[in-house]
């Protein structure tokens, strides 16, 4: 194990916000629209079984947000068609989770020093990150950076590379942003984790201000449309430590590939064991170097791919499933919002008034990675 050097300067998280579609549809609204679709006859009986299963059973989720106008247009699938919704979207829903986290921090936008934004479904030349500028006003002079190909995971390899900009005396603010508009990355055939795929994500974003001092608030209120509003606590986020893990042996397990122009979800049965797995070894890393044991962990903050990964997380940790209710809510009410998702779940931890102490905050996804970081909360 390589020797543990602290990191030199602090970073704290000091404003939350999220964002989403105005549009959401039930399971319920989406199986009637697969059916009455083109596509219910064109895939074979186990597909259209697949699909019937898991949106008319408990799932974890029950509602999504989508940028859709319809759900007639999910199965309008054209590289051209879907690379006009992520241009049209991403956009927005990067902005309008950006203004809420700098509202939360109680800072302007002439304040923040560098932007780092992540996304895994579509790609923009230039990335996202400059329509994040313009948006938000930041100055000609931030430091601007555009993460691809973390998937799920990309939210705090995101804020590691906040951190590091931030001990480098450069920046004393870093926007940290992920946006997700999963309707944009659809495809279907015949593939059962195709298929699951297509009943699982849903669209979003998610943004943090991370600093190098603590003294701002932090966002105590939840999102539940591009036209919410935030509002503000008194919580002190410090970011402790953090470590990763990624497995190249296992990228076939989980990522994205591209078949005719669209990119396309591979999802197979063992993403719920590795997740568990990874997240463990990951977390037992860096409480051995802290001096702590999963006991003093009293808030957990944990990406949710679905309600499989949920039930091995528990069971591999273990946890009772109260330990994972924020997760399993923000799935049951959005959907696995991809690397969006745990910006949203830290944010209905602070909504709750979770208790003060250490909390711990993971994701993982393709690649196969996975990452966690030790919060104390105040």
């Amino acid at each position: 194990m390589k020797e543990f050097v602290p990191a030199s300067g602090s970073m704290y998280i000091r404003g939350v916000g999220t964002a989403v579609p105005a549009t959401r549809y039930t399971k319920a609204q989406c199986l009637l629209a697969f059916e009455q679709s083109a596509w219910f006859n064109r895939l074979d009986a186990r597909s259209r079984f697949i699909a019937q299963t898991v949106l008319e059973h408990e799932n974890g989720i029950e509602v999504r947000h989508l940028a859709l106008d319809s759900l007639d247009e999910v199965f309008h699938i054209d590289p051209d068609t879907l690379a006009r919704r992520f241009l049209y979207h991403a956009p927005k829903l990067a902005v309008s989770a950006g203004s809420r986290a700098l509202s939360a921090a109680k800072i302007s936008a002439n304040d923040i020093d560098a932007v780092v934004v992540s996304t895994c479904t579509g790609y923009l030349c230039p990335g996202l990150s400059g329509y994040v500028v313009e948006g938000l006003g930041l100055r000609a002079d931030v430091q601007a950076y555009d993460l691809v190909g973390q998937g799920c995971a990309a939210a705090l390899p995101n804020m590691q590379l906040g951190r590091a900009l931030l001990a480098t005396g450069s920046c004393a603010h870093v926007l940290s942003v992920c946006v997700e508009v999963s309707s944009a990355a659809m495809y279907l055939d015949n593939d059962p984790g195709v298929i699951v795929s297509a009943c699982l994500f849903g669209d979003g974003a998610g943004a943090a201000v991370l600093s190098r001092s603590s003294n701002a608030s932090t966002t105590k209120g939840t999102t539940t449309g591009t036209n919410a509003s935030t509002t503000t606590g008194t919580r002190q986020i410090e970011w402790v430590d953090s470590s990763s893990v990624v497995k190249p042996s296992h990228r076939d397990v989980l990522k994205f590939e591209t078949r005719r122009g669209m990119l396309r979800n591979v999802l197979t049965r063992a993403v719920p064991a590795l997740a568990a797995e990874h997240a463990l070894n990951v977390l037992h890393t860096v409480l051995q170097r802290a001096g702590l044991h999963s006991h003093d962990v009293n808030t957990w903050i944990m990406h949710a791919g679905g309600r499989d990964v949920l039930k091995a997380v528990e069971l591999h940790f273990p946890l009772q499933s109260s330990d994972l209710r924020y997760s399993s809510d923000i799935l049951r009410s959005y959907g696995n919002l991809s690397s969006a998702f745990v910006y949203f779940v830290l944010q209905a931890a602070l909504a709750d008034s979770a208790p003060s102490g250490y909390w711990w905050l993971s994701s993982f996804g393709a690649g196969f990675s996975c990452h966690g970081a030790l919060l104390k909360v105040r």
